[in-house]
């Protein structure tokens, strides 16, 4: 099912993706929202588990992680299922894999094998630990990879366990710096003509985001701890509550905080000796939201939000999907697409981002519905092969 015209700036460029689950099929998705072509390999018979992964009777991650892709199925631990991968790659410009480091060179398909016969071809593997280093054999999940890049220790309230996001983030943040690596590659080979592999691990992509955690510790000593909903030292910052809910205000900086005093009607506070400066702020967070507390409880979500916007203080509600349906900016700026859908009617999900003013990336096919959905299109325009060859393949269980 067709719905855009292809106007991406990666229009042209053919994408193998032989990852499952997130990681590797997450930087397949976001290539192909800008316009690659993007065959997914899954193994016959069983797929992609992204296939099921979802609320019950409604797997719908699948249908956004899997748009705007291809779908050919080939049993990579047959040989002829290798030979079929080989050829496949021989005509591509990126191929993406998230096995555990050693897989593709057990299939035959080392990056100098590949290279061999496609010199331009850029690689890109996504694993827990790196293709390098003592630990790079390790099987690694992206909660592994959060836990080891720092993110896991500091997330949650000081008194209990540590807590997770309610997304994957480590996969996500792998998969995004994959795609950032095979882009700064295709810049490299448009010189050169040269391919090379783009090594995206778990932990040092979330490592990537852990901003002064390190140099801190290196420097003073100091160890980044869980604080809840609040960054130690930066404040007012934090979510408050209100006579009908909770609102997130954020007016750390001396100017902002100024105009959340007048908000307030406490012009003072601006010029306190215990607010005047960040620093002072930060040493009296504790007070300072509470304080703030004191005065948004009295307030519903709508009142306060109106003096915020009158103000200038950065703030806002806390989203659930309906908000993000209801509210006009989402909305103006199309954030969320309807797609239709053969099983589902229609699907609302997050549109392509980011956006491009000369060649925007598009939503152009559904995820695709069966496994091995286009193997007849793929085998027969990519790899030239017979009606007969294919239907030996599928009989076999090669495909």
């Amino acid at each position: 099912m067709s719905f855009a015209e292809n106007t991406g700036p990666l229009a042209g460029i053919r994408v193998v993706e032989m990852g499952q689950l997130i990681a590797g099929p997450f930087c397949g998705q976001l290539l192909g929202d800008m316009g690659a072509e993007v065959i997914k390999v899954e193994p016959p018979g069983q797929g992609d588990p992204m296939r099921v992964w979802g609320r019950g009777d409604y797997p719908l991650w699948w249908e956004v992680v899997a748009r705007n892709k291809k779908a050919v199925s080939a049993d990579l631990r047959q040989p002829e299922g290798q030979v079929l991968a080989r050829k496949l790659i021989a005509t591509a410009d990126i191929l993406i894999e998230n096995f555990r480091p050693g897989t593709l060179e057990k299939w035959g398909m080392a990056p100098e094998a590949l290279h061999a016969m496609n010199p331009g071809l850029i690689i890109v593997r996504v694993s827990g630990y790196g293709q390098t280093g003592p630990y790079s054999e390790r099987a690694g999940f992206g909660g592994i990879g959060e836990a080891m890049g720092g993110w896991r220790a500091i997330v949650g309230d000081p008194d209990r366990p540590p807590s997770r996001m309610g997304v994957s983030i480590g996969d996500s943040l792998a998969a995004t710096y994959g795609c950032m690596g095979a882009l700064a590659a295709l810049r490299h080979r448009d010189q050169t003509g040269e391919g090379q592999v783009v090594d995206s691990s778990l932990y040092e992509s979330v490592l990537q985001v852990m901003e002064s955690l390190v140099p801190e510790y290196s420097a003073s000593g100091y160890v980044r701890e869980r604080s809840g909903s609040f960054l130690p030292g930066i404040a007012p910052s934090n979510v408050y509550p209100t006579s009908d809910g909770e609102y997130l205000i954020g007016a750390n900086q001396d100017t902002v905080f100024g105009r959340l005093c007048a908000a307030m009607g406490r012009p003072e506070l601006a010029k306190d000796p215990r607010y005047v400066d960040h620093v002072s702020r930060g040493r009296h967070q504790a007070e300072l939201d509470a304080l703030i507390g004191e005065w948004t409880v009295t307030l519903t979500i709508a009142e306060l939000e109106a003096l915020m916007i009158r103000h200038g203080v950065p703030a806002g509600k806390l989203y659930r999907p309906q908000d993000m349906l209801d509210d006009p900016h989402f909305q103006a700026r199309e954030a969320i697409i309807d797609m239709p859908h053969p099983r589902w009617g229609t699907v609302k999900m997050q549109n392509v981002f980011p956006k491009l003013s000369k060649t925007p990336g598009s939503v152009r096919r559904a995820a695709p519905a069966t496994i091995g959905q286009d193997n007849a299109q793929v085998y027969r325009d990519a790899l030239g092969l017979s009606e007969e060859q294919i239907a030996d393949l599928v009989a076999r269980g090669v495909i």
